[in-house]
């Protein structure tokens, strides 16, 4: 079995800081974590892998330092990694950011499953995972709480629905988005510390996956940030103190008025 899971290196959740001109994270300077949610898709991975044998590939796009995140990754138990990383990237949505994803898995070649976070803690969109799925036609579950049979051409899984849960069938290769409820990471070992830091991450640029100039970076983004501010929250209350039973009362109508004027009753 070989397994595909996309990663994000993002800003611990206190040293989050937006850029009010161009609308973008900032990211120099600030100290990053694996997005706490991918580690939930990492040890899937690795799950599967001591149950069936075979690879784990982790990619990730982002700066140089993003090798810190697929070195983690590997020190948990992963086989190997690519960066993606070009100065084109920069500035990317969702969008982009999928379609740099999915070109280099196209180019990664063969794979039974690509297993992603729900959604990134920077972001909070929960948008990559299905987009890889669109770019490269994929049949995909979100939310998935668990997998429940694999076999060499179909995965049963079960997923977290408004009304409770669902079980899917679906052909391999698929896509999968993982929640907290699937497993529990596990901490770096030892001989995988070892392993990452003598490991070498290769690094793709635009080129080397073969990524069309106008679908990459802010040039390939159809969203944009056009504004940052911070809401002001204005809370407007009426004070009334009851004293006795005549106060009381009136307090009760008051209080019955204002949630008719509402609509509330």
């Amino acid at each position: 079995m070989r397994i595909i899971v996309p990663i994000k290196q993002v800003p611990e959740t206190s040293n989050v800081r937006m850029d009010p001109v161009t609308g973008t994270m900032v990211r120099e300077g600030v100290e990053s974590i694996v997005n706490p949610l991918d580690l939930y898709a990492i040890e899937t991975a690795i799950r599967l892998k001591e149950r069936y044998r075979g690879e784990i590939i982790v990619i990730s796009m982002g700066p140089e330092k993003a090798i810190e995140a697929i070195k983690e990754a590997i020190a948990m138990g992963c086989d190997d990694g690519i960066l993606l990383s070009d100065k084109r990237f920069a500035g990317a949505d969702t969008f982009a950011t999928s379609y740099v994803l999915a070109k280099a898995i196209e180019k990664i070649g063969l794979f039974d499953l690509i297993i992603c976070g729900e959604r990134a803690t920077d972001g909070d969109t929960g948008q990559v995972g299905p987009g890889i799925a669109s770019f490269l036609d994929l049949p995909l579950s979100t939310f998935t709480s668990e997998i429940i049979k694999i076999d060499d051409k179909k995965i049963l899984v079960k997923r977290l629905v408004e009304e409770g849960y669902e079980e899917i069938e679906m052909p391999l290769p698929a896509v999968l988005t993982v929640i907290k409820e699937i497993s529990e990471p596990r901490l770096p070992t030892l001989r995988g510390k070892i392993k990452a830091k003598s490991i070498k991450i290769p690094i793709w640029n635009a080129e080397k996956i073969n990524a069309e100039e106008d679908k990459i970076g802010l040039k390939g983004s159809p969203t944009r940030v056009v504004k940052i501010f911070s809401p002001k929250v204005m809370r407007e209350g009426k004070k009334i103190v009851v004293k006795d039973e005549t106060t009381l009362h009136k307090a009760l109508e008051e209080i019955l008025k204002y949630l008719i004027e509402k609509e509330f009753i």
